[in-house]
């Protein structure tokens, strides 16, 4: 997917002109004058319903193409903003130009929020359908917009680059994307942003003592690999490292899933897809930060060699780690990929996992569970997702909790 951003004024050619719409039909910025030539257009809209409430679209046909009405309620932030601008991208996905004039509603950021809406919402994973359709836009334009309107709405669409590059290495089959794939395409991504790369075999995670990466692979068919990856721009004086938990796909190894339950695991890698994006993005985007991204990748099968309950491993801090369920492999996975990311003394460590169902279950599935042991950092991390347009929950860590993961 490659869509450019431009500006133009008024009246612009367009396939497509997506204009705001408040609740109770309270036209927003370039609605009016899109609307007046357009016939019968209020008794249309009684007709299908259109409010303007959040989440309505409608499509209204006109003498210069498609007009787009985009319904913002009455309450908008940056995630409705960045909702309906992917609303927009998926109604538009068969149009070559799309104009809109969603960028002018007065919110802080508006122009990125609207480059990233709109290219997220034309994305749709077509690797192994028989017959593909992918969206054909060349061109989004921003009525009126200005250079740095424009320069913002191409850094969202860099920021949707890394989500989309997290989005199908997710969505591939786990068969088609084994540890040594994974690493490989994080090796080609690397290359083509600037940043250095490392990637340990199975014979260098056993040396390096990645105990608990290579007990969780000890049953797994495919081998592990730990991938590293370095950007270090110059002038940087600051490190933040991510650490993204990789399995490849999880069966539960000897503590096995019923079969329903692995249906979807082949996304139990997306901790890694999301720092492998995150570097993407960010290397792209040229922010000036060192980054520290680790992603340790294996799958977890019951293969004759695989770990047990009551099986004791060493992660590569020295820790010992007692295996009550094999089925709780991520942390172990994750306990060696943070012990390394300590040993660069970063500034702050993120590591991002699909850890656990209990998390999903306390908070839904839109809604993410952020643990911290450090409160500036949890604040910074959560007033970043509000202007992005996220959602982060903080949980607890109480202290009286700590004995209950003591060995048995």
């Amino acid at each position: 997917m490659s869509v450019s951003i431009e500006t133009g004024s008024g009246p612009v050619p367009a396939d497509v002109l997506a204009v705001p719409v408040f609740a109770d039909r309270v036209w927003g910025p370039g609605t009016e004058a899109a609307i007046a030539d357009v016939d019968g257009i209020e008794e249309y809209l009684d007709a299908v319903g259109f409010t303007g409430k959040k989440g309505q679209i409608t499509a209204v046909p006109s003498a210069d193409g498609t007009l787009l009405l985009v319904g913002l309620g009455d309450d908008l932030n940056a995630e409705g903003l960045r909702q309906a601008a992917g609303r927009v991208g998926r109604k538009s996905r068969k149009a070559a130009r799309v104009a809109t004039t969603l960028h002018q509603v007065g919110l802080d950021d508006a122009a990125e929020l609207v480059g990233l809406g709109f290219a997220l919402g034309q994305y749709s994973f077509d690797e192994h359908r028989s017959k593909a359709e992918p969206a054909v836009t060349e061109a989004l334009v921003l009525v009126d917009g200005s250079d740095d309107d424009a320069a913002a709405a191409e850094a969202g669409a860099v920021i949707a680059g890394g989500v989309v590059a997290a989005r199908d290495l997710v969505n591939r089959p786990p068969g088609h994307k084994p540890p040594t794939a994974f690493a490989a395409w994080a090796t080609e991504m690397a290359g083509q942003v600037g940043a250095t790369i490392e990637v340990f075999d199975e014979d260098q995670i056993a040396a390096e003592r990645f105990g608990g990466l290579q007990g969780v692979s000890a049953g797994a068919h495919n081998p592990p690999r730990m991938v590293v990856m370095r950007y270090e721009p110059a002038g940087a004086t600051k490190t933040v490292a991510f650490v993204g938990k990789g399995i490849i796909f999880d069966s539960g190894g000897l503590s096995l899933k019923p079969p329903k339950a692995m249906e979807d695991m082949k996304t139990d890698m997306a901790g890694a897809a999301a720092v492998f994006g995150a570097v993407q993005a960010i290397a792209t985007r040229g922010f000036q930060v060192n980054v520290l991204a680790i992603m340790p990748l294996t799958e977890n099968m019951p293969g004759g060699g695989a770990m047990r309950p009551g099986d004791v491993l060493e992660a590569r801090n020295g820790k010992t780690i007692e295996v009550l369920n094999t089925d709780a492999e991520g942390r172990l996975v994750l306990a060696d990929g943070l012990s390394l990311a300590v040993e660069s003394s970063p500034d702050l460590i993120i590591d991002i996992a699909t850890l656990t169902g209990a998390c999903k279950v306390a908070l839904g599935p839109r809604i993410a569970g952020l643990f911290s042991n450090d409160d500036d950092a949890a604040a910074t991390v959560v007033a970043a997702a509000k202007r992005a347009g996220e959602r982060v929950w903080r949980m607890p860590l109480a202290a009286d909790y700590r004995p209950m993961i003591d060995s048995t």
